[in-house]
């Protein structure tokens, strides 16, 4: 199986929030982002994978900024890690007022999703090629994330 490019996962996947997506405050709800987040990561999961995938985990997520009606929210995603069945996904959520064309680093996430065969089982992914530094970088703490997940779940089983 071939390496694939960081670079062919990524997605970049604008909403408009519209007042149905917010409380009564004008704040879009947090329910409505991670809902976007699932989607955005899992097609970047699925570009990889090139097979269907299912969210595994969603290890974190921190809102950072709130999103009000009638911004664009901006969903940048791409796959950070590949193991062997599985792969860590980073979503960055912009808003973007687009008036005056300011944006605000409003919530990141990071999920797993594993691919899964014809039969339903998980299935081998191919090695994730790193282009830049920056792939390295996110590569690397994500496998520290990885190790960190799987020592809890042990934590959880004992």
């Amino acid at each position: 199986m071939d390496a694939r490019k960081v670079s062919d996962t990524a997605v970049v996947m604008p909403v408009r929030m519209l007042p149905q997506d917010a409380n009564p405050a004008g704040n879009v709800h947090g329910g409505v982002i991670l809902r976007q987040i699932d989607l955005v990561g899992g097609i970047a999961a699925t570009r990889y994978a090139r097979s269907r995938v299912v969210t595994a985990s969603i290890d974190r997520v921190d809102f950072l900024e709130p999103v009000k009606v009638g911004e664009v929210m901006v969903l940048k995603a791409q796959v950070n890690y590949v193991g062997s069945t599985s792969m860590e996904v980073g979503v960055r959520v912009e808003a973007e007022d687009m008036l005056s064309g300011e944006t605000r680093h409003a919530a990141t996430a990071y999920m797993t999703f594993v691919a899964m065969g014809q039969d339903g089982k998980p299935r081998a992914l191919p090695a994730l090629e790193r282009e830049t530094p920056e792939d390295q970088r996110r590569f690397s703490e994500a496998e520290a994330r990885r190790h960190t997940r799987r020592e809890e779940r042990r934590r959880e089983r004992s």
